[in-house]
This record gives structure tokens, C-alpha cells and sequence, in this order.
């Protein structure tokens, strides 16, 4: 391996470390999502469902609040649904066949189904983007290393990785506290076609999953993110401290 070989791949990992550290937290939220939702769930100021209408207005809507247990257990089939590996056609039957509570009325009208398929497949979307990365990440690091020369290349891969996944999750994570409703629109219209991802406050899904949810779980994500870019970086630096008191590399290492 020469020296701008080297050097490539070192510019692969730090380009794919964001991805790979970012995307890797969102992944594991959803596959713990069933946790997730309970300790949301428990929260003495979760949004209490319906809260936006009065009692006058349910009776004429003909809708009755959901209890925890109920919001819970329905809350979790969908959780369910996002976690299944089958494409969001073959197991959106498990959304289809839910019914409101005490009723044989559909939970989610038809709006609501196509946008959870929508949801499914960007999910789907993102863990080959995440696969991908973890490929150039993993089997970069690992070219780095095979050589004692390009070691502190793949240290230094690290350190700006880390930087970058870092500086990319600050802007983001103050971007959701300071201005939320800017960051949630535009998240959703870059990822689902307009129109199809707004609802009313009686649909189903804001009544499981109401505002407070994603912002919290956005605050979840991005500081864990974030968290993991710093991890990242300071055992890049660590690294490349420990590298520069080799003699052996000192003598041969590769420019950077």
C-alpha cells in the first residue's frame, strides 16, 4: 500500500464515521424501542392522550382516551412492525389488523398505513446506509493496520472521524433544543413526500406517538450520537499519544 492509497482510505473512514456512529445510535434506539416506549410511557408528564379536546368535542368525534396500558400495548406493535427485517409490504398486516380499543374500527385510517410504510422502508433505508458505512469503516481501520507504517494513519482516521461525527451531532443537537418545529418539518420533508406525513390530533399516530415523544427521542438520539463522535475522538487522540512514543513506528510511519 503507498502513501495517497493510504491516505484514501483514511479520508473513507473519517467521510463514513459520521454515518456510521450516528445512524448506529438511531438503529439501536429502534431495536430497543419497546424499552423506549415504556420508560416514555411512565413519565408523570407524558402527553396525556386527546388532551387537545375537550370533552364535548370527544363525545361529538365518538372517541374515548386510550388508558396507559392500552397506549402502551398498541405503541409496541408498531414498534414491532419497525423492527421486523421483511420489507414494510409483507408485515404491514400487523398495523392493519389493530383496532381502537372495545371497537371493530381500524386504529390507523388509510393516510396513516401509507405513511407507516413510508416510515418502514426509510428505517430499511437506513440500516444498508449504516451496513455500508460500517463496511468502510470497519475494513478501512483494518487495511490501516495491517501495515506497522500506516498505523498512525488509522489513528488519526479516528480523531477526525470522531471530530466530524462530533461536530456534525452539536449542530444538530442544538438545532432540535433551540429550534424544534424548524427541525422536525424540515426532517420529515426530507425524508417522506409532502403532504403525506401531517395528521390530525384525533388520528392514531399522534394520539401513540404525540410531539413530546420525538423530541425527546431526537434529544436521545443526538446526544448518544454525539456522545459516541467524542468517545470516538478522544481514543483516536489517545491513540495517536500512545503511537508517537513508538520508536519503531517513529522510524518508519507514513506521512500523513
Amino acid at each position: 500500500m503507498n502513501e495517497r492509497i493510504a491516505n484514501l482510505i483514511k479520508w473513507l473512514v473519517v467521510l463514513a464515521m459520521p454515518f456510521f456512529l450516528g445512524l448506529g445510535v438511531v438503529l439501536l434506539v429502534i431495536a430497543n424501542g419497546g424499552r423506549y416506549v415504556r420508560y416514555e410511557y411512565g413519565k408523570a408528564n407524558f402527553t396525556p392522550d386527546l388532551n387537545r379536546y375537550s370533552e364535548e368535542e370527544r363525545a361529538l368525534l365518538g372517541l374515548q382516551p386510550f388508558t396507559r396500558a392500552e397506549r402502551e400495548a398498541l405503541a409496541l406493535v408498531a414498534v414491532d412492525y419497525l423492527q421486523r427485517p421483511e420489507p414494510a409490504e409483507e408485515v404491514i398486516y400487523l398495523l392493519e389488523e389493530q383496532r381502537l380499543p372495545g371497537s371493530d374500527r381500524p386504529l390507523y385510517n388509510e393516510a396513516e398505513i401509507s405513511h407507516m410504510i413510508d416510515v418502514k422502508n426509510v428505517v430499511d433505508g437506513l440500516r444498508r446506509v449504516w451496513w455500508a458505512s460500517a463496511i468502510v469503516v470497519v475494513v478501512g481501520l483494518l487495511l490501516l493496520l495491517w501495515r506497522r507504517q500506516s498505523r498512525r494513519l488509522a489513528a488519526r482516521a479516528l480523531f477526525q472521524g470522531g471530530i466530524a461525527t462530533t461536530g456534525l451531532l452539536l449542530f444538530i443537537a442544538l438545532f432540535i433544543l433551540l429550534v424544534w418545529d424548524v427541525f422536525f418539518v424540515q426532517f420529515h420533508e426530507l425524508l417522506f413526500p409532502p403532504g403525506t406525513w401531517t395528521f390530525n390530533y384525533s388520528d392514531s399516530l399522534i394520539r401513540l406517538f404525540p410531539e413530546m415523544f420525538w423530541f425527546d427521542i431526537g434529544v436521545l438520539m443526538s446526544g448518544g450520537a454525539l456522545a459516541a463522535g467524542l468517545l470516538a475522538m478522544v481514543a483516536g487522540w489517545l491513540w495517536q499519544r500512545a503511537l508517537r512514543r513508538s520508536p519503531a513506528l517513529q522510524r518508519d510511519q507514513l506521512a500523513a
